[in-house]
């Protein structure tokens, strides 16, 4: 519940109790009235219930919004909590203390275990409890809030108005001074069509959550960061992996070249496959088998056929933007099927608004509860804004794989003059004694004014390290200012901490 404890702490910024210090930094704007006079009592009706959606919702209760969610799923906090973030942590996380302790791991530390044997339906339950106390979480906290919850498909009948079709065939018609469009994404199918998902076999992200054993053999379509993080499950739980991938790096949109190298080679030692540069033309079911077909990128006549017993197909998201009515007020969708919104988060209707997985940008749930709080102020008369360069990534496999700002293939293209400074957790104290050295910090940082253009990190805990890299970038830190501030010891943080001084000084000290 991170999100609301950030929602917490944003109220400080209405109710004026930050520090004098930095007050000057907070513009508000003058409240501005975007939404018809003539329109019902309720405030702000959001069209979704994920991080995003309901974050938003809060939010907008907590300023004093009549607010109206209406979500489809009878269980709130969407493909996040339900089927995506969530629910992968918990596997992951648990499938790599089994991974520890029935291979060579447990004996290395000292640590020896007689007997030991999976037990996947346990393993599924712990998952299932996490994601049910969550998604119960968010609905005390829609009743602590005051947030109204209709359950049911919301469609947008007008500026001012939402009609929800409920489960029991009924229509219930809400009046609005403004909409909220946070309906976020959905897994996009295989491209031209010929692999049917069935989510036993031939499975989604979401089947993969909920295998009923672990498959022999399983092939991944995409090496993205959910193909990734899935395949690392299955993996470690004693399936064979091969992950199948269109180009010729892991790891998807943004990852830096130098890590992602890095990165590969560390999952093929731990046993997954790669055929990088290699497209999927087909699957079919033969007998109990699937036969996977691809060919090669840039030599199509060299084809192969892969067999598997489970085909996980990874090969994307898109938004969810069905039967959403968006026509009835002339809204039009992009080329790439989002919404388009200004940076107010405004579509063409001044009173609807869109965020999250719907709009341009990264689909990651915490840009998407960022986008909510902000539109929501926004509404209220605030100020609005996000730094996109400043929102992080994580693939949460082990090592981590974690990064925010620029790579060093963007700052190429872009023709910035940048330095590099990078800090191996071999290294690193912290990383010797947990043994667990794979990885390394690297810091980019601008050749003339030494301000952190980038941060990548692979290694334990980089999904919690790469936060102190955000920080420090939203506020514009030098890689100096990092390297003077004191970390404690012995932590992997100090890798951080080595690899902004190498960038800054030109060397590290432990190192």
């Amino acid at each position: 519940m991170q999100a609301i404890r950030r929602i917490r702490i944003a109220n400080s910024f209405q109710a004026g109790i930050l520090p004098k210090s930095l007050r000057p930094w907070i513009a508000v704007l003058s409240p501005h009235r975007s939404y018809s006079e003539a329109a019902g009592d309720t405030d702000l009706v959001v069209i979704g219930a994920g991080p995003g959606g309901y974050v938003a919702s809060i939010k907008a209760a907590q300023l004093g919004l009549k607010t109206v969610n209406v979500e489809k799923w009878p269980t709130l906090g969407g493909t996040c909590l339900n089927v995506g973030c969530i629910p992968s942590k918990s596997l992951l996380n648990n499938s790599h203390l089994y991974h520890q302790a029935h291979s060579d791991d447990f004996k290395q530390r000292g640590i020896k275990v007689n007997s030991m044997e999976l037990d996947l339906p346990g393993m599924l339950a712990a998952k299932d409890s996490s994601v049910s106390q969550l998604t119960g979480g968010i609905v005390h906290l829609f009743k602590q809030n005051g947030v109204t919850r209709v359950e049911g498909h919301g469609s947008i009948t007008g500026p001012n108005e939402v009609t929800v079709a409920k489960n029991d065939g009924t229509n219930e018609v809400i009046k609005t001074k403004n909409i909220m469009i946070a309906t976020g994404s959905e897994v996009t199918p295989f491209p031209g069509g010929g692999i049917e998902i069935d989510e036993k076999t031939i499975v989604s992200s979401t089947g993969a959550l909920s295998l009923e054993k672990v498959p022999e053999k399983m092939i991944v379509i995409g090496a993205g960061v959910i193909g990734l993080e899935l395949g690392s499950v299955w993996s470690r739980l004693g399936s064979q992996v091969t992950a199948i991938e269109f180009l010729p790096h892991i790891g998807g949109i943004g990852i830096d070249m130098e890590v992602a190298k890095g990165f590969q080679r560390i999952l093929q030692k731990q046993g997954i496959k790669f055929k990088m540069q290699t497209k999927v033309t087909g699957a079919n079911r033969q007998g109990d088998k699937i036969v996977v077909t691809t060919e090669q990128v840039k030599n199509p006549d060299k084809k192969e056929e892969l067999e598997c017993d489970v085909l996980l197909v990874c090969v994307g998201r898109r938004p969810y933007t069905e039967r959403l009515g968006l026509d009835s007020v002339g809204i039009t969708l992009d080329g790439k099927g989002r919404v388009p919104v200004n940076k107010r988060f405004q579509t063409s209707v001044p009173n609807i608004y869109a965020i999250g997985d719907c709009i341009e940008g990264p689909m990651l749930a915490h840009k998407a509860e960022d986008e909510g709080m902000l539109c929501v102020e926004g509404i209220k008369g605030g100020a609005v804004h996000i730094d996109y360069n400043c929102v992080p990534s994580v693939i949460y496999t082990h090592p981590e794989v974690a990064w925010v700002g620029r790579s060093e293939e963007q700052l190429k293209e872009e023709g910035v003059a940048y330095k590099i400074g990078k800090f191996p957790f071999a290294a690193n104290s912290r990383a010797k004694t947990n043994l667990d050295t794979d990885g390394f910090v690297k810091i980019i940082g601008d050749k003339e004014t030494d301000r952190i253009l980038g941060a990548h990190i692979m290694g334990g805990g980089a999904g919690e390290m790469i936060n102190e890299a955000a920080l420090a970038m939203e506020y514009g830190a030098s890689c100096e200012d990092v390297a003077r501030v004191c970390h404690a010891h012995p932590t992997c943080s100090e890798a951080f901490r080595e690899a902004n001084l190498a960038a800054y000084a030109g060397k590290a000290i432990n190192f």
